[in-house]
């Protein structure tokens, strides 16, 4: 009996999915555990395996496309089986060939059909079948008056020919220009690639692409962005227009936790430890100590209101091969930095294999963030807050500062960098710098049990 195979729900924050990949279409046959299709969220990425032997009878969505939670996405059963019951209304699509209803006379923007437009031309101007372009007299003279290339065109008439509706798609898409431009463009043969620095976005002269150059060619190349790319860019955009964003710096002496990293890389190579301890772990441990010392930072900024934790929930911020996440350790107030480290490790290791659960990379999961660029050698930044998170954690590279060692001896002591940045609606300039101080003093006062 045929089955349906639906778009699972990962997650409690997940509503719809894209899809990446179609590893089987309409008409293939596939076997219990085979991969059907490859889908993500706004972040991971998952694979989805047939559950019965058996030949894929419809695909109801391609590649690309954005498919709700919980809807129909295939059906599998045996050839020539009626699935008509399992569809309901909707009909069965074959993957690639969707079809489309199509009026028996197109007609363009001035309510002539196309036939009408084409027949219109003297027999003796129409172009015979050659490589010659074909274009019909309305769309050549459209064409020349808003500086349109025709040979970038693909035509939709008899024969491939240019009409006047073709010409006017892609005007749909073109920038609008100014009449300046317009002349420009017909001259020099060149095209405006985006909106124009023009009223209304309209192109202007300046906004022009230079000809392309007949020895090197284009010198460039365009990809779309990816799905988790324009998910980072808007997150990102809207924390800086939705927020009163401010950077605090400060140094802490590293000399304590240089000391402690050594004693557990030690306690590692002797088996004492099965987890490795970092640097960014200890960091992470001193700032939920401060935390519980601040609650006012530990908090999310709701606009008329400011929601307080009780709990720490900490936000790491991952490099991936797909972009930036930001998994959230819950309760990590309630671990050791043994069982910290594990657990930061667990999470950075589920984005980057892709099988991290969506829900904890949701900005409400977190109360706080760390991101950590010390390893590249970075000695100062300005991390962005996961709103509505009320701040973040900035960790720089460690470099010597001289230091006051008493009674006028001085010597270069190892500093590690810290940046938060926080929001000023939630948080005062003079709170946010004590937390940061307590950050420092946590840094440098750590007395931590490695075997606990």
């Amino acid at each position: 009996m045929a089955e349906v195979i639906i778009m699972p729900k990962q997650g409690q924050s997940v509503e719809s999915c894209i899809i990446t990949e179609l590893r089987k279409k309409t008409g293939d046959s596939v076997k219990k555990g085979d991969v059907l299709f490859a889908y993500e969220t706004d972040k991971a990425s998952f694979e989805e395996e047939s559950p019965l032997d058996g030949v894929v009878l419809a695909c109801l969505y391609d590649e690309g496309d954005e498919v709700p939670v919980l809807e129909n996405m295939m059906v599998i059963g045996a050839p020539g089986e009626d699935i008509s019951s399992l569809l309901g209304d909707r009909e069965t699509e074959s993957h690639g060939g969707k079809e489309e209803a199509v009026s028996e006379t197109a007609h363009n923007s001035n309510g002539v059909s196309l036939a009408d437009e084409v027949s219109s031309t003297p027999r003796d101007k129409q172009l015979p079948v050659t490589n010659e372009l074909l274009v019909s007299p309305r769309a050549r003279k459209l064409a020349e008056k808003e500086a349109v290339d025709l040979t970038r065109l693909a035509g939709t008439g008899p024969q491939g020919r240019i009409i006047e509706n073709d010409v006017l798609a892609h005007l749909q898409q073109r920038p609008r220009m100014t009449p300046l431009a317009k002349k420009l463009a017909a001259k020099e043969g060149v095209q405006p690639q985006s909106v124009g620095t023009g009223l209304a976005g309209a192109a202007r002269s300046s906004d022009l692409s230079t000809p392309l150059n007949e020895i090197y060619g284009k010198d460039y190349e365009e990809r779309k962005i990816s799905n988790i790319r324009k998910l980072i860019a808007r997150s990102m955009h809207a924390s800086l227009q939705n927020s009163a964003q401010l950077t605090h710096h400060l140094g802490a002496d590293a000399r304590r936790i240089l000391d402690l990293r050594k004693k557990a890389k030690a306690a590692l190579d002797d088996g004492a430890l099965t987890v490795n301890i970092t640097l960014n772990d200890m960091v992470c441990f001193a700032v939920i100590k401060a935390l519980k010392k601040f609650p006012s930072v530990n908090s999310h900024f709701m606009g008329e209101s400011v929601r307080y934790f009780n709990k720490v929930h900490l936000g790491l911020a991952v490099d991936t091969e797909r972009g930036l996440m930001v998994p959230v350790v819950r309760n990590a107030d309630d671990l050791s930095v043994t069982g910290l480290a594990a657990q930061l490790k667990e999470v950075a290791a589920a984005c980057r294999n892709g099988s991290v659960n969506p829900d904890i990379l949701a900005p409400e999961a977190g109360t706080f963030t760390v991101s950590n660029l010390g390893n590249y050698g970075v000695e100062m930044f300005t991390p962005v807050i996961n709103l509505p998170q009320s701040a973040i954690l900035g960790v720089n590279t460690i470099v010597p500062r001289p230091k006051d060692l008493g009674d006028g001896v001085y010597a270069f002591v190892p500093y590690i960098g810290l940046s938060l940045t926080y929001d000023h609606r939630s948080l005062d300039g003079g709170e946010a710098t004590r937390f940061l101080k307590q950050i420092a003093i946590e840094i440098e006062t750590m007395d931590i049990d490695l075997l606990n």
